[in-house]
């Protein structure tokens, strides 16, 4: 039985995919998860276990860079070691700086590298280690920033998710309210935007038109903040921290607000949920719009970037019902095909590549 060991770490872009590669692979294969600090937050204990990788950061400050490099030299001897030790015969990593180690650990080895990046811009580290890595998983062949020498080692792929995202209840095609029922979902990046100006934009739809509201406020001095607001106004809300059953309550929204992660978005198109996408205007290379652009290109989202959002336009978004029936049927024709067996069998395949 194959060994393969899945590297991941940082934020939950990076370790929800892999949890998810490591459900798809743990029935066929040896599987096992490394993560640094940072990972551990996203994996819960009793479902999974990991190795415990301490990675420095090495340009976080340049002042100790001698130390953090002689540390980071360590732990590549120390990825060596486990993977020798283990015999790890492929390496899957979900992209960022604490998969160094363990790539640079393989070249020594025969240990093959599997490049994970679910972004439309290919990130920095998955950069550096394409050359060395014999296939990269996307879900776009024209990745931003990518190295044309290198495009035969893409692997494409349906958008990675959740498996209790394909057994929710899609939101259903035609169905007309009386009411707008919003989700709001700032996440954990730039989400100040969405709790001040999003809640300023939203009273100020509720004036206009009839609307529920599902918000999420992971800071509890916002939240006790905008409750206040809502409570004087006449409309249904629902403030919230994460919740990772979420998938499970919102079958019924009409339109999304949501920053545009590359999972975060992948699953509000499969629950066929129509998103205004507001990127994060200081996510690396950019690649937060590009995500969204993918989508807005098939007429499955609106994409408005933070500075160019205003009352205005936020508001006459809503009104348009016509465009919100044709994004959803445009959703359900671009992910039809997704389904947890579709790739499961894409994955298993190119694991069992020689």
């Amino acid at each position: 039985m194959k060994k393969i060991l899945i590297v991941t770490g940082g934020s939950g872009g990076h370790v929800i995919p892999a949890l998810t590669i490591f459900d798809h692979l743990k029935n066929n294969f040896d599987v096992r998860i490394a993560t640094d600090e940072r990972g551990t937050k996203f994996i819960n204990k009793q479902d999974y276990e990991y190795n415990l990788i301490k990675v420095p950061n090495l340009f976080s400050n340049i002042w100790s860079l001698p130390f953090k490099l002689f540390k980071f030299i360590y732990v590549i001897f120390e990825s060596y070691n486990y993977l020798k030790k283990n015999n790890i015969s492929k390496i899957i990593s979900t992209g960022g700086y604490m998969s160094f180690p363990f790539c640079f650990a393989s070249l020594f080895l025969n240990c093959e590298i599997v490049l994970f990046e679910p972004n439309s811009v290919i990130g920095r580290s998955n950069k550096y280690m394409i050359k060395i890595a014999k296939k990269i998983l996307c879900y776009n062949k024209n990745l931003k920033l990518f190295p044309n020498k290198y495009f035969g080692k893409i692997a494409l792929i349906a958008p990675i998710l959740r498996k209790e995202i394909y057994e929710a209840e899609k939101n259903p095609q035609h169905l007309q309210k009386k009411v707008i029922k919003i989700l709001i979902v700032g996440g954990s990046q730039g989400s100040i935007f969405f709790d001040k100006q999003i809640t300023k934009y939203i009273l100020e739809l509720s004036k206009e038109l009839n609307i529920a509201v599902k918000q999420q406020v992971l800071n509890i001095n916002e939240r006790k903040r905008i409750n206040g607001y809502y409570q004087k106004s006449n409309f249904k809300y629902e403030l919230f921290d994460f919740d990772e059953n979420l998938h499970t309550k919102i079958n019924d929204i009409d339109i999304a607000i949501t920053r545009s992660g590359a999972s975060a978005i992948a699953e509000l198109a499969h629950l066929n949920i129509p998103f205004l996408a507001i990127p994060f205007p200081f996510a690396k290379d950019n690649h937060q719009f590009y995500n969204a652009k993918v989508y807005e290109e098939n007429n499955c989202c609106w994409l408005i970037k933070q500075n160019d959002l205003n009352s205005m336009n936020f508001i006459n978004l809503f009104k348009d019902k016509k465009d919100h029936e044709e994004k959803k049927n445009n959703l359900s024709k671009i992910t039809n095909q997704n389904s947890w067996n579709n790739v499961n069998k894409k994955l298993i395949d190119l694991i069992n590549e020689n």
